[in-house]
Protein backbone atom coordinates (compact mmCIF):
# COMPACT_ATOMS: atom_id res chain seq x y z
CA UNK A 1 0.00 0.00 0.00
CA UNK A 2 1.03 3.86 -0.33
CA UNK A 3 -0.17 7.00 0.19
CA UNK A 4 0.27 10.41 -2.17
CA UNK A 5 0.32 13.45 -0.79
CA UNK A 6 0.41 16.43 -2.85
CA UNK A 7 1.74 19.80 -2.50
CA UNK A 8 0.89 23.02 -4.55
CA UNK A 9 2.56 23.95 -7.14
CA UNK A 10 4.15 27.73 -7.13
CA UNK A 11 6.16 28.00 -10.25
CA UNK A 12 8.87 25.76 -12.70
CA UNK A 13 12.34 26.78 -13.42
CA UNK A 14 14.63 24.98 -15.33
CA UNK A 15 12.56 21.69 -15.78
CA UNK A 16 11.80 22.15 -11.55
CA UNK A 17 8.84 22.20 -10.16
CA UNK A 18 8.95 24.60 -6.95
CA UNK A 19 6.92 24.79 -4.00
CA UNK A 20 6.47 26.42 -0.68
CA UNK A 21 4.46 24.12 0.63
CA UNK A 22 6.60 21.13 0.02
CA UNK A 23 8.85 22.02 3.09
CA UNK A 24 6.23 21.70 5.89
CA UNK A 25 4.51 18.86 4.50
CA UNK A 26 7.89 16.86 3.82
CA UNK A 27 8.70 17.57 7.37
CA UNK A 28 5.42 15.85 8.93
CA UNK A 29 6.00 13.01 6.86
CA UNK A 30 9.76 12.54 7.47
CA UNK A 31 8.81 12.77 11.26
CA UNK A 32 6.49 9.58 10.82
CA UNK A 33 9.31 7.81 8.44
CA UNK A 34 11.59 5.25 9.19
CA UNK A 35 13.52 6.20 5.70
CA UNK A 36 13.85 8.74 2.97
CA UNK A 37 14.04 7.91 -0.50
CA UNK A 38 14.70 10.68 -2.71
CA UNK A 39 14.47 10.82 -6.87
CA UNK A 40 17.63 12.49 -8.20
CA UNK A 41 17.37 14.90 -10.39
CA UNK A 42 14.92 17.13 -8.61
CA UNK A 43 17.24 20.52 -6.82
CA UNK A 44 14.09 21.49 -4.82
CA UNK A 45 14.43 18.46 -2.97
CA UNK A 46 18.03 18.86 -2.11
CA UNK A 47 17.17 22.15 -0.09
CA UNK A 48 14.30 20.26 1.33
CA UNK A 49 16.43 17.33 2.73
CA UNK A 50 18.73 20.02 4.38
CA UNK A 51 16.38 21.94 5.84
CA UNK A 52 13.60 19.59 7.03
CA UNK A 53 16.88 18.49 9.34
CA UNK A 54 15.16 14.80 9.59
CA UNK A 55 17.88 12.89 11.24
CA UNK A 56 16.44 9.89 8.78
CA UNK A 57 18.26 7.30 6.95
CA UNK A 58 17.92 8.45 3.34
CA UNK A 59 18.85 6.89 -0.07
CA UNK A 60 18.48 8.27 -3.34
CA UNK A 61 17.46 6.87 -7.34
CA UNK A 62 19.50 8.36 -9.22
CA UNK A 63 17.79 8.75 -12.85
CA UNK A 64 20.04 10.87 -14.88
CA UNK A 65 22.85 13.48 -14.93
CA UNK A 66 21.93 16.88 -15.42
CA UNK A 67 21.83 17.29 -19.41
CA UNK A 68 19.71 19.64 -20.67
CA UNK A 69 20.42 22.14 -17.61
CA UNK A 70 24.07 21.80 -18.12
CA UNK A 71 24.41 25.41 -18.20
CA UNK A 72 23.40 25.96 -14.73
CA UNK A 73 25.17 23.30 -13.58
CA UNK A 74 28.07 24.90 -12.49
CA UNK A 75 25.45 26.78 -10.23
CA UNK A 76 23.77 24.08 -8.74
CA UNK A 77 26.79 21.84 -8.56
CA UNK A 78 28.45 22.74 -4.78
CA UNK A 79 24.67 21.99 -3.76
CA UNK A 80 23.84 18.51 -5.97
CA UNK A 81 27.43 17.30 -4.30
CA UNK A 82 26.75 17.78 -0.95
CA UNK A 83 23.18 16.55 -1.03
CA UNK A 84 24.64 13.75 -2.76
CA UNK A 85 27.39 13.23 -0.54
CA UNK A 86 24.92 13.52 2.84
CA UNK A 87 22.68 10.63 2.04
CA UNK A 88 23.62 7.05 3.11
CA UNK A 89 23.09 5.05 -0.52
CA UNK A 90 22.58 6.14 -3.88
CA UNK A 91 20.79 3.56 -6.37
CA UNK A 92 21.88 3.68 -9.61
CA UNK A 93 19.73 1.54 -12.32
CA UNK A 94 22.26 -0.06 -14.66
CA UNK A 95 26.03 -0.77 -14.44
CA UNK A 96 26.47 1.00 -17.54
CA UNK A 97 25.14 5.20 -16.40
CA UNK A 98 27.36 3.74 -13.30
CA UNK A 99 30.47 3.44 -15.32
CA UNK A 100 29.81 6.39 -17.53
CA UNK A 101 28.41 8.90 -15.34
CA UNK A 102 31.11 11.53 -14.00
CA UNK A 103 28.80 12.52 -11.36
CA UNK A 104 28.40 9.04 -9.46
CA UNK A 105 32.23 8.10 -9.90
CA UNK A 106 32.78 10.67 -6.69
CA UNK A 107 29.90 8.57 -5.39
CA UNK A 108 31.02 4.27 -6.34
CA UNK A 109 31.25 3.59 -2.85
CA UNK A 110 27.87 3.99 -1.68
CA UNK A 111 26.27 3.25 -5.08
CA UNK A 112 24.39 -0.01 -5.88
CA UNK A 113 23.02 -1.29 -8.92
CA UNK A 114 19.07 -1.71 -9.08
CA UNK A 115 17.80 -2.43 -12.60
CA UNK A 116 14.39 -1.62 -13.30
CA UNK A 117 12.19 -4.48 -14.11
CA UNK A 118 8.15 -4.68 -14.37
CA UNK A 119 5.71 -7.05 -13.76
CA UNK A 120 4.14 -9.16 -16.75
CA UNK A 121 1.62 -9.97 -15.09
CA UNK A 122 -0.05 -6.62 -14.15
CA UNK A 123 -0.28 -5.80 -18.01
CA UNK A 124 -3.49 -6.08 -20.02
CA UNK A 125 -3.91 -8.34 -22.68
CA UNK A 126 -5.46 -7.40 -25.67
CA UNK A 127 -8.76 -8.47 -26.91
CA UNK A 128 -9.21 -9.48 -30.67
CA UNK A 129 -10.89 -5.84 -31.16
CA UNK A 130 -7.65 -4.63 -30.08
CA UNK A 131 -5.60 -7.02 -32.72
CA UNK A 132 -7.74 -6.13 -35.51
CA UNK A 133 -7.62 -2.44 -34.65
CA UNK A 134 -4.03 -3.04 -35.12
CA UNK A 135 -4.11 -5.14 -38.06
CA UNK A 136 -6.40 -2.76 -39.63
CA UNK A 137 -4.89 0.81 -38.86
CA UNK A 138 -1.64 -0.37 -39.65
CA UNK A 139 -1.66 -2.82 -43.09
CA UNK A 140 1.76 -4.47 -43.72
CA UNK A 141 4.84 -5.09 -41.51
CA UNK A 142 5.73 -2.26 -39.00
CA UNK A 143 8.70 -1.34 -36.40
CA UNK A 144 7.27 0.17 -33.32
CA UNK A 145 8.11 3.13 -30.93
CA UNK A 146 6.45 3.99 -28.00
CA UNK A 147 6.95 6.49 -25.55
CA UNK A 148 6.66 10.39 -24.52
CA UNK A 149 8.00 12.38 -27.19
CA UNK A 150 10.70 14.31 -26.14
CA UNK A 151 14.02 16.07 -27.61
CA UNK A 152 16.49 13.22 -25.85
CA UNK A 153 14.25 10.29 -27.52
CA UNK A 154 16.06 10.88 -31.40
CA UNK A 155 12.90 10.71 -33.12
CA UNK A 156 13.99 13.14 -35.52
CA UNK A 157 17.09 10.87 -36.40
CA UNK A 158 14.34 8.36 -37.03
CA UNK A 159 11.85 10.27 -39.35
CA UNK A 160 15.07 11.35 -41.27
CA UNK A 161 15.92 7.60 -41.43
CA UNK A 162 12.77 6.75 -42.73
CA UNK A 163 13.12 7.07 -46.05
CA UNK A 164 15.62 4.58 -46.10
CA UNK A 165 13.46 1.82 -44.05
CA UNK A 166 12.04 -0.96 -46.14
CA UNK A 167 8.67 -0.93 -43.62
CA UNK A 168 6.16 1.14 -41.87
CA UNK A 169 6.96 3.24 -39.18
CA UNK A 170 4.92 3.34 -36.03
CA UNK A 171 5.40 6.09 -33.53
CA UNK A 172 2.89 5.65 -30.27
CA UNK A 173 2.68 8.50 -27.91
CA UNK A 174 2.55 11.94 -27.53
CA UNK A 175 4.90 14.89 -25.95
CA UNK A 176 6.14 18.51 -26.53
CA UNK A 177 7.54 17.83 -29.74
CA UNK A 178 4.88 15.85 -31.32
CA UNK A 179 3.79 18.41 -33.85
CA UNK A 180 7.43 19.37 -35.04
CA UNK A 181 7.95 15.93 -35.53
CA UNK A 182 4.78 15.56 -37.66
CA UNK A 183 6.07 18.72 -39.78
CA UNK A 184 9.34 17.09 -40.19
CA UNK A 185 7.55 13.19 -41.19
CA UNK A 186 5.33 15.56 -43.45
CA UNK A 187 7.93 17.89 -44.77
CA UNK A 188 10.52 15.53 -45.69
CA UNK A 189 7.21 12.97 -47.31
CA UNK A 190 7.50 9.74 -44.95
CA UNK A 191 4.56 8.23 -46.53
CA UNK A 192 6.23 5.13 -43.99
CA UNK A 193 5.69 6.96 -40.77
CA UNK A 194 2.40 6.70 -38.87
CA UNK A 195 1.64 8.37 -35.78
CA UNK A 196 -0.91 7.57 -33.71
CA UNK A 197 -1.04 9.14 -29.95
CA UNK A 198 -1.20 7.95 -27.19
CA UNK A 199 -2.52 4.44 -26.63
CA UNK A 200 -3.94 2.59 -24.41
CA UNK A 201 -2.11 -0.31 -22.79
CA UNK A 202 -4.08 -3.25 -24.34
CA UNK A 203 -3.68 -1.48 -27.58
CA UNK A 204 0.01 -1.10 -26.62
CA UNK A 205 0.55 -4.74 -26.23
CA UNK A 206 -1.37 -5.19 -29.50
CA UNK A 207 1.21 -3.08 -31.19
CA UNK A 208 4.32 -4.49 -28.83
CA UNK A 209 2.52 -7.85 -29.66
CA UNK A 210 2.29 -7.28 -34.01
CA UNK A 211 5.50 -5.09 -34.61
CA UNK A 212 8.79 -6.96 -36.33
CA UNK A 213 10.53 -5.08 -33.54
CA UNK A 214 11.02 -1.81 -31.48
CA UNK A 215 13.03 0.83 -31.78
CA UNK A 216 14.37 3.50 -29.42
CA UNK A 217 16.94 5.94 -31.35
CA UNK A 218 17.13 7.86 -27.83
CA UNK A 219 20.73 10.13 -28.06
CA UNK A 220 21.17 12.19 -25.03
CA UNK A 221 22.10 10.95 -21.89
CA UNK A 222 18.43 12.08 -20.28
CA UNK A 223 17.38 8.13 -21.73
CA UNK A 224 19.03 7.26 -18.48
CA UNK A 225 17.13 3.37 -19.12
CA UNK A 226 14.46 3.06 -21.67
CA UNK A 227 11.02 1.20 -19.80
CA UNK A 228 9.75 0.75 -22.97
CA UNK A 229 13.12 -1.78 -24.55
CA UNK A 230 12.08 -3.82 -21.21
CA UNK A 231 8.41 -4.06 -22.35
CA UNK A 232 9.45 -4.69 -26.04
CA UNK A 233 11.51 -7.42 -24.29
CA UNK A 234 8.86 -8.88 -22.48
CA UNK A 235 6.97 -9.63 -25.30
CA UNK A 236 10.26 -11.17 -26.97
CA UNK A 237 11.08 -8.10 -29.46
CA UNK A 238 14.03 -7.97 -31.33
CA UNK A 239 15.23 -4.10 -30.71
CA UNK A 240 17.27 -1.11 -32.43
CA UNK A 241 18.82 1.33 -29.79
CA UNK A 242 21.70 3.96 -29.72
CA UNK A 243 25.15 3.44 -27.54
CA UNK A 244 24.92 6.29 -25.01
CA UNK A 245 26.36 4.98 -22.43
CA UNK A 246 23.38 4.64 -20.23
CA UNK A 247 20.66 1.78 -19.43
CA UNK A 248 19.40 1.09 -22.83
CA UNK A 249 22.70 -0.85 -23.77
CA UNK A 250 22.07 -2.79 -21.01
CA UNK A 251 18.76 -3.85 -21.45
CA UNK A 252 19.17 -3.77 -25.16
CA UNK A 253 22.46 -6.43 -25.28
CA UNK A 254 24.03 -5.76 -28.91
CA UNK A 255 24.01 -8.98 -30.82
CA UNK A 256 21.81 -10.73 -28.23
CA UNK A 257 18.56 -9.00 -27.91
CA UNK A 258 18.63 -6.46 -30.61
CA UNK A 259 21.34 -4.18 -32.52
CA UNK A 260 22.94 -1.15 -31.12
CA UNK A 261 24.20 1.68 -33.10
CA UNK A 262 25.91 5.16 -33.02
CA UNK A 263 23.00 7.94 -31.74
CA UNK A 264 22.34 10.61 -34.14
CA UNK A 265 23.03 8.42 -37.27
CA UNK A 266 20.37 8.29 -39.89
CA UNK A 267 21.78 5.98 -42.47
CA UNK A 268 23.07 3.69 -39.48
CA UNK A 269 19.62 3.53 -37.74
CA UNK A 270 18.04 2.54 -41.12
CA UNK A 271 20.40 -0.13 -41.87
CA UNK A 272 19.93 -1.54 -38.45
CA UNK A 273 15.94 -1.62 -39.02
CA UNK A 274 16.36 -3.21 -42.36
CA UNK A 275 18.84 -5.72 -40.86
CA UNK A 276 16.12 -6.62 -38.04
CA UNK A 277 13.41 -6.99 -40.20
CA UNK A 278 15.43 -9.03 -42.61
CA UNK A 279 16.04 -11.06 -40.22
CA UNK A 280 13.76 -10.49 -36.96
CA UNK A 281 14.52 -13.54 -34.81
Amino acid sequence: EHMTTKAKLDFELASTGFSREVFRKFRALSAKADLIHYHFPWPLMDVVHFQSRHGKPALVTYHSDIVKQRLILPFYRPLMMRFLGDVDAIVATSPDYLRSSPILAAFRAKTKVIPIGIDEGAYPSPTDADNDWCRSTIPGPFVLFVGVLRYYKGLDVLIEAAGQVRCKIVIAGSGPIEAELRLQAETLRCDNVIFLGEVSEPRKMALLNNCLGFVFPSNQRSEAYGLSLVEAAMRGKPMVSCEIGTGTSYVNEAGTTGLVVPPSDPAGLAEAINRLIASPT
